[in-house]
Formats: C-alpha cells, sequence, structure tokens
C-alpha cells in the first residue's frame, strides 16, 4: 500500500498525542465500579483559577469534588478524611470519571476530579503534563484540599492525599509526587516514563544507568496520525474554542512549533527532546518519595512494559516504596479502557495502607500470562515476591541458511511493509494472528531476517525483555530495523505475542562496514511450550513506524551464541483462569454442533431412558461412579452419594482427590467406566435432555472475547433454544455484580471479573441443580462472603447446589452438607453441622501456657485421678494451641477444675473443624490417589 503524505503540523500534533491515552473523549477512563446510581456522595461542582498561559490569558479549571455522608468509614474524631485526586487521560474530561469518584467516596474518601487544562470546559491550553502548567495545577488543587475542613492534614496546608490515573493521568500522578511532596501515594498506570522514548522508541542498548535516556529512535508514525484528530478538534471549531489557532488546535504554540519539523522528518532535535524530557518522570524520580503502585498493560504498544519497567527500576534504586502489576490490557486493548479490577481496586488498597494505615498489600509482583496461541491452557494469573529480581537462559540461535549474513531490502517509500500491529484498533491483528497466520504479513520476504531455536524439551515462561546480539551492515551511513520474538508452534505457525516489535536506529555507519548491536526484544510475559520454539525476527520495515524513504540494503548476522531469555521466580496465583483460546473456542462450537446433531438423530432412533420412580425427586444421585484410564490409573473408584432438594453440598477433597472427574461425570463431558448418575430420576449420559434442568462452571469459564459480559449471557441463552425471558437476565447479572462493566469487551476483564461471569452464566434460567468447580477461584474475600449468601438462597427455594473445592473451610462455612473424596473414593458424607459436632469430646481454649491445663486434668488430684470420678479419658494439646478434652466430665466440671487450678479459659467448645474431622479419617500426608484395594476397602463414614 502507499503510505500517504505527512502533513507538517498533522504529523507534529499527532506525534504529541501519540503519548497520550486512547482516542476520542474518555480515554483511559476506568469502568466497572459502581456508577451513577451510588448512594451517600455529595458531589460539588467548582471552578478553580490556577496559573495564566504564557500569553497572560487567566485559565481556569472545571472541578468536582465527591465527599462522603458522615456515616462513611476513614473519618477521624474530627470528620477529616484522606482525600484521592483522579486524573483523566488525553482526549478525556472529569466526566469520565465520575462513577469511579462516587465510588471511592463511597469508601470514605474526599475525591477530587478535573479537566484538565487544554480539554473540555477548562480554559488553557496543553502543554504535555509540563511541571510548570498541568503539574503546577495539580498543587493548586492540593492547595484547595488543604482548605477543606472534611480533608485530613499531616500539617497546616499539607492534605493527606494519593492521585491515581492513567496514560496522561497515569504521567500526572508521577509528576506530581516529583513536584510536591505533599503527595502521599500514587497509582499510576499505562503510562510513561520517558515521553522521547514513548514516541521514538530505540531498542538499541546502550549499556547506559538506570534513568538515562538512550539516544532517540523511531517515530510511532501510526499512532501519531491515530491520535492526530484528538489534540486539533477545538481548532476546527471556532464557535467551541474560539480564538484557537486551527493548525494547532489547543496545542500549546511552543509544542506545536518545536514538532512542526519532528514530525515532518521523523526525527526529533535536542529542543523536542528537552521538551519532551521535561514532560516525564525520568529526569525527576529521585524526588518521587511517594509509595507508587505500577500498573502498566501487556497489550500496548504505545506505552510498553519497557517503560513502567525503567521507571520501577528508577524509584527502587532511590528507595521509593514500589509495586508492580502487568495487566492483561493497555492501549492495544479494545477501548483501552482499564476495569475496576486493574486500577481502582488495587489503588483503594494502596490508598487504605498508605493514606489509612489499613492492611498491608505488600510490593509483590502480579502479572498475567496469556493463553499458549497453540495449546488449550488458559492464561494465568502470576505473582512474584518483587519485582527486578530475574533468571536468564540462553537459547541458541540459527539462521534460516546456517550462520551465515541474510540481505534484507529496505524499498523506496517504505512500501510493502510488514504489518505487525494496528494501533488503536484492539487485539484484531493479534487474533488473527493467534492462529498463526500473522507471520506472513509481519514477516516480508526479502526485508526479513530469520533466526531460530532449537524446539524447547520443556515450557519456558519469558518475562521482561529477551536480548540479542546482531551484526548489522547498511548500505547508507544510517540503518532502521524491527526486532521480534515469534513463538513458533511444532507443526511451524508462528505467532507474536501481543504484536510488538522493537525498533532500532542505528547512525554513523560506514557504508559497507559491519556495526554489533545489541538489542532489547519486546518486554512482555508469555510461555514457550515443550516442543515449540523462539524465533527472533529483524525486518527493514513495518507499518507502524515512520521509515526510510530512499532505497538500501542491509545485512544481518548473528554476533552473539544466542537470544538471552528472562524470567522470574513466579507462582501462580490462586484461581487463575481466562478466556478460551480462539482455536478452542471454534473446535467447542463445533463439538456442539455435532452433540446437537447426534442427539437429534438418537431421539429419532430410540427413546429416551426411563425415569427411575424412586429417584424422580432426588435432584441428584451418584451410584459407584467409575473412571479409570487406559493405563490403569483409577480417577474414581466406586463413589456413591446424593445431592437433596434445599441443600447445599461441598464435594470436597485435595487436589488429586478426583473430584472434578467426577464434576464432569456427572453433565456427561466424560464417559463413565462403571456406575450411574441420575438427575430428577433420569439417567445422565452425553447431551441428555435432563441436563437443560442443571447449570454448570466446571474447569473455569470460556467467553466470546470480543462481546460484552450481558452480549456473552444473551448469546449462551440463545444457544440453548430457549425463551430470551426464562433466561433471569437482570438476577444473573446482580449476581455477577459487574456494574457497568457488563457492557464492556471479556477480553478486557480480570480472572475475578470472568470468574462472576461464569457463575452467573451457570445460574441463568435459574436451574434445579447447580454445579460449581471451584468456584471461589480468583475471587477476593468479600466477593467470596458474598457468593456464600448468594449458594444459600439459591438452595432456600428448594433448589439445589453441589460445588467441589479443596478448601475445607470455605466448605464448612459456605455448605449445608459435604461429600469427602480421597484417593477417588468417598470417606466421608453428612450434613456439615452433624460431621463437626463431637459429643464426648471438648475443645478449651486457655490463656498462658496450654501444657498447664493439662496437667491440671491429667496430674495427680487432676479429674482424670486415681478416684477416676470425673471422666477424663484423654487430655491433649491440638497443633492450633486448644486443649482437647476426651471423656464423659461435664463440661462445667472441667472449667471449675481449671480456674481452681490457676488457668485462665478463655473459651470452650464441642465443635471440631471440618479440616480435623478429615485429616483424623485420613491422617498426615498420605497421596490423594489410592494405590491399592486393600486401602480403600476401609470404606466410607457415613453421619
Amino acid at each position: 500500500m502507499r503510505r500517504p503524505a505527512r502533513p507538517r503540523r498533522a504529523v507534529l500534533a499527532a506525534a504529541l498525542a501519540a503519548a497520550l491515552v486512547v482516542a476520542g473523549a474518555g480515554a483511559a477512563a476506568v469502568t466497572g465500579l459502581g456508577g451513577e446510581d451510588a448512594v451517600g456522595v455529595d458531589e460539588q461542582e467548582l471552578e478553580v483559577s490556577v496559573g495564566p498561559e504564557p500569553s497572560g490569558e487567566r485559565v481556569s479549571l472545571d472541578v468536582s469534588v465527591f465527599a462522603p455522608e458522615e456515616g462513611a468509614p476513614g473519618a477521624d474524631d474530627e470528620g477529616r478524611r484522606a482525600a484521592v485526586l483522579l486524573a483523566h487521560g488525553f482526549g478525556g474530561s472529569k466526566d469520565d470519571l465520575a462513577a469511579q469518584a462516587r465510588s471511592v467516596a463511597a469508601e470514605g474518601y474526599v475525591v477530587l476530579t478535573w479537566t484538565a487544562r487544554g480539554f473540555g470546559d477548562s480554559g488553557g491550553l496543553i502543554h504535555l503534563d509540563s511541571p510548570d502548567y498541568e503539574v503546577a495545577d495539580a498543587s493548586r488543587l492540593l492547595d484547595l484540599l488543604a482548605e477543606r475542613d472534611d480533608v485530613l492534614l499531616d500539617a497546616p496546608g499539607d492534605p493527606r492525599a494519593g492521585i491515581a490515573g492513567g496514560s496522561y493521568g497515569g504521567a500526572l500522578a508521577l509528576m506530581a509526587a516529583a513536584y510536591d511532596d505533599r503527595v502521599d501515594a500514587i497509582v499510576p498506570a499505562i503510562t510513561w516514563h520517558d515521553l522521547a522514548q514513548g514516541l521514538f522508541p530505540q531498542r538499541a542498548v546502550s549499556g547506559s544507568a538506570v534513568g538515562e535516556t538512550p539516544a532517540p529512535g523511531v517515530l510511532k508514525q501510526r499512532w501519531a496520525s491515530l491520535f492526530f484528530a484528538s489534540g486539533l478538534a477545538a481548532g476546527l471549531d471556532p464557535s467551541a474554542a474560539p480564538g484557537v489557532d486551527p493548525q494547532c488546535g489547543r496545542f500549546a504554540p511552543r509544542v506545536c512549533r518545536l514538532y512542526d519539523e519532528a514530525a515532518t522528518t521523523g526525527r526529533p532535535d535536542e529542543a523536542v527532546l528537552r521538551l519532551l524530557r521535561r514532560s516525564s518522570p525520568a529526569p525527576v524520580l529521585d524526588r518521587i518519595a511517594a509509595p507508587t503502585l505500577l500498573v502498566q498493560g501487556l497489550q500496548d504498544s504505545l506505552f510498553g512494559l519497557d517503560q513502567a519497567d525503567a521507571t520501577a527500576r528508577g524509584l527502587a534504586a532511590e528507595g521509593t516504596p514500589v509495586a508492580v502489576r502487568w495487566i492483561d490490557g493497555g492501549h492495544d486493548a479494545s477501548g483501552a479502557a482499564l476495569s475496576a479490577d486493574d486500577l481502582v481496586d488495587p489503588a483503594l488498597a494502596w490508598f487504605d495502607h498508605h493514606l489509612r494505615g489499613g492492611p498491608d498489600p505488600g510490593e509483590a509482583f502480579d502479572l498475567s500470562l496469556p493463553a499458549s496461541p497453540f495449546g488449550e491452557e488458559e492464561a494465568e494469573q502470576l505473582t512474584a515476591p518483587a519485582y527486578g529480581e530475574e533468571t536468564t537462559t540462553t537459547l541458541p540461535l540459527a539462521g534460516a541458511r546456517g550462520d551465515g549474513p541474510q540481505p534484507l531490502l529496505s524499498p523506496p517509500g517504505g512500501e510493502p511493509a510488514a504489518l505487525t500491529s494496528l494501533p488503536g484498533t484492539g487485539p484484531l491483528l493479534g487474533a488473527a494472528g493467534s492462529t498463526g497466520a500473522g507471520y506472513a504479513l509481519g514477516a516480508l520476504p526479502g526485508e526479513s531476517a530469520v533466526f531460530d531455536t532449537p524446539a524447547l524439551d520443556e515450557p519456558l515462561t519469558v518475562v521482561g525483555s529477551p536480548r540479542v546480539r546482531l551484526s548489522v551492515v547498511s548500505s547508507t551511513t544510517d540503518a532502521t530495523l524491527f526486532a521480534s520474538a515469534w513463538v513458533v508452534s511444532a507443526d511451524g505457525a508462528a505467532t507474536l505475542p501481543r504484536q510488538l516489535v522493537s525498533p532500532v536506529r542505528l547512525e554513523g555507519l560506514t557504508p559497507g562496514r559491519p556495526r554489533e548491536v545489541e538489542v532489547a526484544l519486546p518486554t512482555s510475559a508469555y510461555r514457550v511450550e515443550a516442543g515449540q520454539s523462539l524465533r527472533v525476527v529483524v525486518s527493514s520495515t513495518d507499518a507502524a513506524y515512520a521509515v526510510p524513504e530512499d532505497r538500501r540494503t542491509y545485512v544481518v548476522s548473528l554476533a552473539g551464541d544466542g537470544v538471552v531469555v528472562p524470567s522470574v521466580d513466579a507462582e501462580r496465583a490462586a484461581g487463575t483462569g481466562g478466556l478460551a483460546p480462539t482455536p478452542l473456542v471454534v473446535a467447542v462450537g463445533l463439538l456442539l454442533l455435532g452433540a446437537a446433531a447426534l442427539a437429534l438423530l438418537a431421539g429419532r432412533r430410540r427413546r429416551e431412558a426411563p425415569v427411575v420412580a424412586e429417584l424422580a425427586d432426588v435432584p441428584l444421585a451418584v451410584d459407584g461412579l467409575v473412571k479409570q484410564y487406559s493405563n490403569g490409573f483409577c480417577a474414581v473408584d466406586g463413589t456413591s452419594w446424593r445431592a437433596e432438594r434445599g441443600q447445599v453440598v461441598g464435594l470436597l477433597g485435595p487436589n488429586g482427590a478426583g473430584k472434578t472427574t467426577t464434576m464432569r461425570m456427572l453433565v456427561g463431558l466424560i464417559r463413565a467406566d462403571g456406575g450411574t448418575v441420575h438427575v430428577l430420576g433420569h439417567p445422565v449420559t452425553a447431551g441428555a435432555p435432563v441436563l437443560a434442568r442443571v447449570g454448570a462452571l466446571i474447569e473455569g469459564p470460556g467467553f466470546l472475547p470480543h462481546l460484552s459480559g450481558r452480549d456473552n449471557l444473551l448469546a449462551y441463552w440463545a444457544a440453548t433454544g430457549n425463551d430470551p425471558a426464562t433466561a433471569h437476565l437482570e438476577e444473573a447479572l446482580a449476581i455477577a455484580d459487574l456494574g457497568v462493566a457488563a457492557e464492556r469487551p471479556v477480553r478486557s476483564y480480570s480472572q475475578g471479573m470472568r470468574q462472576r461471569l461464569g457463575i452467573a452464566q451457570a445460574m441463568l434460567g435459574l436451574p434445579e441443580l447447580l454445579l460449581l468447580d471451584e468456584p471461589t477461584n480468583g475471587l477476593d474475600p468479600p466477593q467470596i462472603r458474598n457468593l456464600r449468601g448468594v449458594l444459600a438462597r439459591y438452595a432456600t427455594g428448594g433448589r439445589t447446589v453441589v460445588v467441589s473445592s479443596h478448601l475445607l473451610s470455605e466448605v464448612e462455612q459456605t455448605c449445608s452438607h459435604v461429600v469427602v473424596m480421597h484417593r477417588g473414593r468417598v470417606v466421608l458424607e453428612g450434613a456439615v453441622a452433624d460431621l463437626v459436632d463431637r459429643s464426648g469430646s471438648t475443645l478449651v481454649t486457655v490463656e498462658g501456657d496450654p501444657a498447664r491445663a493439662v496437667e491440671a486434668l491429667t496430674g495427680p488430684g487432676g479429674l482424670g485421678g486415681p478416684d477416676g470420678v470425673d471422666g477424663v479419658e484423654q487430655a491433649v494439646v491440638e497443633p492450633d494451641g486448644r486443649v482437647r478434652v476426651a471423656g464423659t466430665v461435664p463440661r462445667p466440671a472441667l472449667v471449675a477444675r481449671l480456674v481452681e487450678a490457676g488457668v485462665p479459659v478463655a473459651a470452650v467448645d464441642g465443635r471440631r473443624h471440618l479440616e480435623e474431622v478429615f485429616m483424623s479419617l485420613v491422617g498426615e500426608g498420605q497421596p490423594a490417589q489410592v494405590a491399592d484395594a486393600d486401602a480403600a476397602d476401609a470404606g466410607k463414614v457415613r453421619r
């Protein structure tokens, strides 16, 4: 395709705006919290005067303050509260944050939002978060908060305050903390470290120290073109912004003038670089003392993870407390909106600790790991103790034709150009690339050099920026190249993680003479599975960037031993899961169609199996269920149990006990090798009609990522063929508690949001039997507590719920009945209240040394002494410090004896925890699965 001509001021302002957030009003708005109907919050609109423009024009900002009602938490004895400032993204306004501001205020904070100068109803011009203008404006807003009688003060004129914001607002949070030490904590998201690097990235490693800015690289031309209109829109409508220069819109004239030549040539001069760096946190990290939570997106070709990495390492080097989260979002995600789970929820936890002394959220490194594009593994959430601690693995590389040099052509006009990303279109190109088809667009023949590693013997998780050393020969005195790391499947299909490339610009070359350079490949997080390999591709063009217009040739070869791949010592967070990969979604759809066709044919050939009359009113009856695999391993070994109406039944056991295998057989996902399953008297087989009366969430939810949460539920219900009026959609959405996020694409959801939507999907139509496999995965404690109430209410009306879990304490609080599996068999079954109540046993909590209590009860003169009159059979100290007393001794006599012996008694209880019951049956350290029949013949205990 032909590249359009670059108008001088168009690309200049576009290059500016590329530093900002998403196109259109509301860019970088945080979504997914509360809503306008949040109660108990008072909003006050203000017009606040700030510093004038260089021309002397007076400027006022459009401000809103949200104050919680008197009864909200967080106030001190004088009714004063900590404050939070929420900063919007480029092209937006304070209105984008109104719902979030109300929700944060309802948590007991005084919240201030404002429209930045140069946008919306605020006056002034855009100076790109300049310390002299936008940052100074933030200080004026802190003054405003300090004057309020409901804001907590650390000193006269010093409010207790934090700042959170995304992209343009995120940079403002960092800059405000650098220039105003009254800022007490910050949460910047998807933002820049060095605006010069953000607009003109350079991934040739210079070996410079942390915080030192390398030479400018290659202009992100596509991002610049995309954002052109957002900065200039005011200049095209004189009635909306009288007096604004139509050539520069609401950009400050100095900014517009300095970018003119840089945007035309694609290369910034020193004046431009000084301007960009002055609007960057990079040179002032040593001034930031406020504890910082950095949130950055993996789907971001505008401000990549390398930007947050530089900020995090720089702050840590200065001793500033810093935590890092890599989320599955960013400017390349659909809409670039940040969910509550991504920004506001973590921000509240951060502010609660650093502004109000709440629980410490710690400084762990949390990251989202996308699913393998070629396998069926789900996306994962990983966590590491701290950021910046990595290990490296060197993988050998070889060229397509051995280790020799590979020539590349950079065509005149830069066309045709490799296509790796489409800024502003969301993950559209990535979705196509995930099938392996994107490689033909991203690595053009004659314009790319290719180097492959051998297939991996074991999985490798890449976290960070791989490095590779190259030798480059150019036909001119400079070179512009784009390096990327692709994952190649066993059958040769290649995919580019997150559609990211690393631009490299080399200058001062001698034509025909090689120059060695170390290249930092894109910073990301992804997994390379066993049998797959990594491919390093070096291209002479990329459609997202400005490239030389003249014809030139390059020769590229390896200059090192291979590619150095970083990783971190991270663990899988509890409850991770994710969206089904695209190939899996297609496969499941085909299977469903096939199952429907088979069911139709089967219905023509034979009648449905007869109902078992005595089970017609039993929601679920399992009898002698067996699943044995071809290698002889018996995952489920003759289990029998029931779930009755009105019960919440916990299917409980350690990992590997056979719970999920059982759940899959309950709905016909896998075939049982023996035994039967009946639902309301109907035998369960694959596609059995009675399954229409069952709702299930097994092994995590799977959704169509491009649809909203609401549309996913509607599409699922439509696929069942049922009347939409019977879906009880609003009740299901209320259970999911997604708020406005229900209208956003599911691809932007966190794991917890997807899990809640999966539970809601299982409850559509309010089925008589509800099966939930590990439903608390990905939920935080308040959500788990809410789910307990939901399940209890659901069963109250005569419905039945079966919940599988390996968390005994959670089942004890959630379920009315329990079925405990161990090593493939049911070892315990009954009502939770009966199982934990133990007559003849008393648990005593004492103050001080519990051994004194044992001595008082069993020693000379004790209740278990020579006379034997009081019947103490045994007294032992439990691992939790309580004293268990067995026998027939009355509890009042037991307490009286301890008090008489001078042992203070804090509590007396006859109930055991479910975990104690379980461990008393299976013992410590036993494997989850039965190894031989004799071990299983002990049978099960019924209560």
